[in-house]
């Protein structure tokens, strides 16, 4: 028998929002799949992502679970409908862990993406010399293929910074990652002017946080928040050693969009902060 793929991140992020409108409603899976006309068993695998949905049976689910809030079911609808394989990170899937595939498969269907990044150049900003260095000082130490399909994942993901109507891309930096000598001089005066360019796109707003800032909301990590098409369905992601945690309980999201906005206001502006990049590289 041929072993079932794993559910996409996408997938598994529907299946959880159907749960919670069922849980909402006040209803177990046996009266619910009782209403809805199909098994206990059914609506779990569908619960659990192992089934899919149809956009239709997705707003008939809606309706019995009295959700009013249409702009969050036609989201639903829509992810139900969309295509969940041949992406190009499914090439990716013999040769890298579970979470970089599903953390670029969030950033392509984001609406906007927000972040902030204490002792990192984020990694959507990041030349291929720069990332190759990070990845090379992985443990366990990788072998040289691994770190190419790092870098490789790494840039590809980066289209959506650079695909022609790209939505919007606001980053936090701190000074710190600025004067960190990832790979030697020259590697970090590239990317240093690579930040300088990406800055003066229209779509990419980057703030630095100087030294004299001091302490600061979520210093001790970095965040990416992903904005899906209603606030409902955004994500937040957090990197961790052994790999990219996410989280959409609302309480966090909630938690994540406040920090963030603290951060940024007390960020410099996009143009003192660019001026700063500037003389960072001027003194290497």
């Amino acid at each position: 028998m041929t072993p079932r793929p794993a559910p996409t991140a996408r997938r598994v992020r529907l299946a959880t929002e159907l749960r919670k409108l069922r849980e909402r409603a006040g209803l177990t899976s046996t009266e619910a799949a009782r209403v809805l006309g199909t098994s206990s068993g059914q609506l779990s695998n569908v619960e659990s992502a192992r089934f899919g949905v149809s956009a239709e049976r997705v707003r008939a689910m809606a309706n019995i679970y009295d959700c009013t809030n249409q702009p969050y079911v036609e989201a639903l609808a829509d992810m139900a409908a969309e295509k969940t394989r041949g992406q190009w990170w499914d090439a990716y899937r013999e040769v890298l862990p579970s979470g970089m595939l599903a953390l670029a498969e969030l950033e392509h269907h984001a609406t906007a993406i927000r972040t902030a990044f204490t002792a990192h150049i984020p990694g959507m900003l990041q030349t291929a010399e720069h990332a190759r260095e990070i990845f090379s000082q992985a443990i366990p130490a990788p072998t040289p293929p691994q770190v190419e399909h790092r870098v490789s994942h790494r840039i590809k993901r980066q289209d959506v910074v650079f695909r022609e109507n790209a939505n919007p891309y606001s980053t936090v930096i701190h000074q710190a990652a600025l004067h960190m000598r990832v790979g030697g001089r020259t590697v970090t005066r590239n990317q240093l002017q690579h930040l300088i360019d990406m800055s003066e796109q229209d779509h990419i707003t980057l703030r630095v946080l100087p030294f004299e800032v001091g302490a600061f909301p979520g210093s001790g990590q970095s965040i990416n928040y992903l904005c899906g098409p209603v606030p409902e369905l955004d994500t937040v992601q957090l990197d961790q050693f052994h790999g990219p945690v996410f989280l959409d309980a609302e309480a966090h999201l909630e938690k994540y969009r406040r920090l963030l906005d603290v951060v940024e206001a007390t960020a410099l502006s996009p143009e003192k902060s660019r001026d700063l990049i500037r003389s960072v590289a001027e003194h290497l």
